[in-house]
Parts: C-alpha cells; structure tokens; sequence
C-alpha cells in the first residue's frame, strides 16, 4: 500500500506527480527544485542559496513523513554544469551527520524552470 505525502513546507509539483510517496517501509521524494514554497518563486541569488532552498524543500518532506536527513539512503543530484559541484556538495554536506547515503551527482542539459540543481532521494522509515 503507498501513501502519498503532502506538505505546505515544500512546493507543490508542477506536474503529474506527488512531493513523495511512503511504499513499504520506504520514501521517494520527487526531486525538488530551488523554488521558494511560500512564494512558488525559483531562487536565482547564486547556487548555494539555490541548494539550500532545494534542501530545505526536501526537509519539509521528511519532517511530514515524520523522518530526517540521517534516514536518506539514496539521492540522485542533478546540475546543469558540473563546475559547480563543490559548493552544492558543502551544502548538501551540511544536512548529514553520519552515515550518508549512497549518492550519484550527474550534470544534464536542462532542468525544469531552468534551475541549476534538483535534488531527488530515497528514505528509510524505520
């Protein structure tokens, strides 16, 4: 049985999909963008602040399904231009204590509403 997960702390999908989506002991969060949920407004101020509001995004996902950071096991980022990865891995990185998740970082040509990074992962609710 899945159950879908819906939360105000997060933007609403732009699409046919939900923000994520608890199935037998497991969450997938959708990837989230650097878009403000208040607002629906894309951070564009430079691709730190545009990696925090993307994980801040997931954190309001995970406190609704009643989780946190340390409970990821997988996430998939997204960029549109790899030279950027160092600053979105320091903070992406600041969001884990331990035991990080597995983790694969590709660079594509485009995203959707033209953002830099979307980040989607994979949680345990254990």
């Amino acid at each position: 049985m899945k159950k879908i997960i819906v939360t105000k702390d997060a933007p609403a999908p732009i699409g046919p999909y939900s923000q994520a989506v608890e199935a037998n002991g497991f969450l997938f969060i959708s990837g989230q963008i650097p878009a403000d949920p208040s607002s629906g407004e894309i951070v564009t101020s430079g691709i730190r602040d545009e990696a925090r509001q993307v994980m801040e995004n997931l954190k309001g996902i995970l406190i609704e399904a009643g989780i946190g950071f340390d409970q990821i096991i997988k996430s998939t980022i997204f960029l549109t231009d790899m030279q950027t990865f160092a600053q979105v891995n320091e903070i992406y990185g600041s969001y884990f204590t331990t035991a990080f998740p597995a983790r694969e970082t590709v660079q594509v040509a485009a995203l959707p509403k033209n953002v830099n990074v979307e980040i989607s992962v994979i949680a345990i609710k254990s």
